[in-house]
């Protein structure tokens, strides 16, 4: 082998052309996996082979084989090369910004979250946000989620939660019906009852609603749904009234899209309020 060899920038390209070739034992396939010609890989090999002084490949009329020389070289090179793509493929992941994931319940995420990212964008342009939407309730470290909003009682919030807003809870419906007042059960009678199907939030029901003020109503109909979102679409597109979680819905109520309906009683409050926590 001769004294001097190539820098090893000049020695990569040929030897990458190598590594191919023995990868795929052809020059055909190692020329379409580096995007060159045949001819231009059989001279980066033939280079090789004329600065190491050594023969590397045996050339048949359709294949090629090693030389002892060029298996004991191939080996070594492509082991090389593998873990040099590693590492850098390591440094460019560990560089690479990660995007901030926020959990959130579908309701809170479709109500409350969504249309304030727009402004958040404009203030944060360089965050990357990834939303999270489920009612599952995650484990935080887990499942690699840096923010969470969580909607629990105040004895169950976590350790170091900060505060956003309390749940106030009212009847609400669209601009569309002329109905605005809730005074009597006679106000009820005859109308349609939007009604959210969570068996755990029995406030949010119409039944605890009506038994609280010892109303007894003869709705036309109740339409259930199962995840609240629905719930307020249906009540913003006029068919009936729900039972409104006012912090969620602020934008709605102060466009006049939804209003929340005059009752004997402020709006409910809760034990329940929305919370952050970190993962």
């Amino acid at each position: 082998m001769p004294d001097s060899l190539l820098p090893l920038n000049a020695l990569m390209e040929p030897l990458r052309g190598f590594v191919a070739v023995g990868r795929h034992m052809s020059v055909t396939l190692a020329a379409q996996e580096l995007c060159l010609t045949q001819s231009a890989v059989s001279r980066q090999v033939q280079a090789l082979e004329q600065r190491l002084g050594a023969k590397l490949l045996r050339r048949g009329h359709r294949s090629v084989t090693f030389t002892a020389e060029g298996e004991r070289l191939f080996r070594d090179a492509d082991l090389a090369l593998r873990q040099l793509q590693q590492a850098v493929a390591a440094v460019a992941t560990s560089t690479t910004t990660r995007p901030v994931t926020l959990s959130a319940s579908i309701g809170l995420t479709a109500l409350w979250l969504l249309p304030r990212l727009g402004r958040f964008q404009q203030r944060h342009p360089t965050i990357d946000l990834r939303v999270a939407a489920s009612n599952r309730l995650v484990d935080l470290p887990a499942e690699n989620v840096d923010l969470a909003i969580r909607y629990c009682a105040h004895a169950d919030a976590p350790a170091g939660a900060r505060h956003l807003f309390d749940e106030r809870i009212a009847p609400v419906a669209s601009a569309l019906p002329k109905r605005r007042r809730l005074r009597t059960p006679a106000d009820l009678d005859g109308q349609v009852l939007l009604e959210y199907e969570d068996p755990q939030r029995s406030w949010l029901q119409w039944r605890d609603w009506l038994q609280a003020r010892g109303w007894k109503v003869k709705p036309k109909a109740i339409l259930r749904f199962n995840q609240y979102d629905q719930v307020v679409h249906s009540a913003l597109a006029g068919q009936g009234i729900a039972l409104g979680r006012l912090p969620l819905l602020g934008q709605w109520l102060k466009d006049g899209h939804l209003r929340t309906l005059d009752t004997p009683r402020a709006p409910q409050g809760t034990d329940h309020a929305y919370l952050a926590a970190t993962g």
